[in-house]
This record gives C-alpha cells, sequence and structure tokens, in this order.
C-alpha cells in the first residue's frame, strides 16, 4: 500500500487486490492466493487484517481476548506478535480469497 496516496481520492477506499507470499498464513490462505482487501482503521477480534506494526507491514489475524492484543500468523511456525506497548494501527481488512477461482467471502 502506498503511504503516498492521498486518502481524500474517491479511488483510496476501494477495495484493492494483494497477492499473499510465503506460508505464514497457510492454510487458509496459501502462497499465491489473491486476497482482496479494504481499507479501515478499525478491527474486531478474529479479523483477517494488513497492519503497520513499528513501520512493518503484517498481513495476519488479529486477537484481543484475555491473552490480550496480539497478530497471529496460522502456520504455527510462526511466532505471535504481542501488540501491547507497540505503536500500530489497521490498515485494510480481508473482505475476500480466491484461490484457483474458487472464492470465499468474509463477513466479520
Amino acid at each position: 500500500m502506498e503511504e503516498s496516496l492521498n486518502q481524500t481520492d474517491c479511488s483510496y477506499n476501494e477495495p484493492f487486490a494483494l497477492q499473499v507470499l510465503g506460508d505464514s498464513m497457510e492454510p487458509e490462505f496459501p502462497d499465491g492466493c489473491i486476497i482482496v482487501l479494504e481499507r479501515t482503521d478499525r478491527c474486531a477480534h478474529g479479523m483477517y487484517i494488513m497492519t503497520l506494526v513499528e513501520g512493518v507491514r503484517w498481513f495476519r489475524q488479529y486477537l484481543n481476548d484475555e491473552e490480550g492484543e496480539r497478530l497471529v500468523a496460522l502456520n504455527d511456525l510462526y511466532p505471535e506478535i504481542p501488540l501491547e506497548g507497540l505503536d500500530w494501527k489497521p490498515e485494510a481488512v480481508v473482505l475476500q480469497r480466491n484461490i484457483k477461482r474458487k472464492v470465499k467471502h468474509y463477513e466479520y
């Protein structure tokens, strides 16, 4: 996502697509699948989000429960990212996933 985009432009608020690279979000989002995201500055427990944490972008599941706020990779090989005390903000939420033309929609 381009930082220099004008947030007042109509196109800034339009959904956009990205290709997932890597295996951190498998099996739900395998390497190479396409996700469609919608820009937002809010998120809720269980949402799949694109977020900026300490200047680094992450695609993870946002969890907020008795264990606190954190970002979780679906692949157990990757550690959780506890958010307490970090500078972070949600940037977009996943609306749908496309794997070889099989589309799955996410409603939160």
